[in-house]
């Protein structure tokens, strides 16, 4: 718990709770991966944001249920999703949990390969491909929206080096805010950091981190994800009540009667 003093009164905070999944199968299979996350990307997440006072777990989905039972997502405020060989393994009835638990609140930050996750193509409705090409390549990543939470402390534009490039078209909605297009040194641009709402959650896909990498060791990647997970667990209005309800006010009605 976290007390902070606001005029006379002591407002106590809980902090964020977050779960840091990883399907975790290159890591342990390809010995170049290895050499960089030798422990698991996850691993690598967690110990980059644990500076930023987060209550951090793992999961994996080598574990019961994928790492994602209803008891972790209920102790969950945001869930980051790193998966890149294995998306069709995950079952829909987890994917059906993960949607129901962001839908009522739970924020969702989805990095790199996981635009073909199941939950985040169900969440945009598209197929979410794109082009690529893994090249170690230099990628600059400019700041398109400095108003946003999600780019405070980042400058103009941070570069990332070396990394695979992603290409245009991306095949997901409009994003509700765009915070970030990527330039590659082969040509490309790339919408690589999209903000979304859907119900109470909220949702942030971006785009760097391909394992053979050691991305999520840059510290401004680890600022922009840290920023992201304080963004998507800021509180939320009132659950909308979606039911036939009755009147708040009397009325007349086009037939003389009294309503409410």
């Amino acid at each position: 718990m976290i007390m902070v003093r606001i005029g006379g009164s002591s407002v106590t905070f809980k902090p964020v709770r977050l779960t840091i999944w990883n399907e975790f199968i290159r890591e342990r299979q390809d010995p170049n991966v290895t050499k960089i996350y030798p422990n698991g990307i996850h691993a690598a997440l967690a110990n980059g944001l644990a500076p930023y006072g987060f209550e951090i777990r793992t999961a994996t989905m080598d574990q019961p249920e994928y790492g994602l039972s209803n008891e972790v997502l209920d102790q969950t405020d945001v869930l980051i999703w790193w998966g890149h060989l294995a998306h069709e393994q995950i079952p829909d009835e987890t994917v059906n949990r993960l949607q129901t638990r962001v839908l009522q609140g739970m924020g969702l930050i989805v990095l790199h390969s996981g635009h073909r996750s199941k939950i985040f193509k169900r969440l945009m409705g598209t197929t979410c491909e794109l082009k690529w090409r893994k090249a170690a390549e230099r990628e600059r990543l400019w700041v398109v929206n400095p108003a946003h939470p999600i780019t405070e402390g980042i400058g103009e534009y941070f570069v990332v080096q070396p990394d695979e490039a992603f290409g245009e078209f991306f095949d997901i909605p409009a994003p509700d805010d765009l915070i970030f297009i990527s330039w590659f040194q082969g040509g490309e641009v790339f919408r690589s950091g999209c903000a979304y709402y859907r119900g109470l959650g909220k949702i942030f896909y971006f785009r760097p981190g391909h394992e053979e990498y050691p991305t999520y060791y840059n510290k401004t990647v680890l600022r922009v994800i840290a920023n992201a997970v304080r963004w998507a667990a800021t509180g939320h209005g009132a659950e909308p009540q979606n039911i036939n309800q009755p009147p708040l006010e009397k009325f007349i009605n086009a037939n003389g009667q009294t309503i409410g």
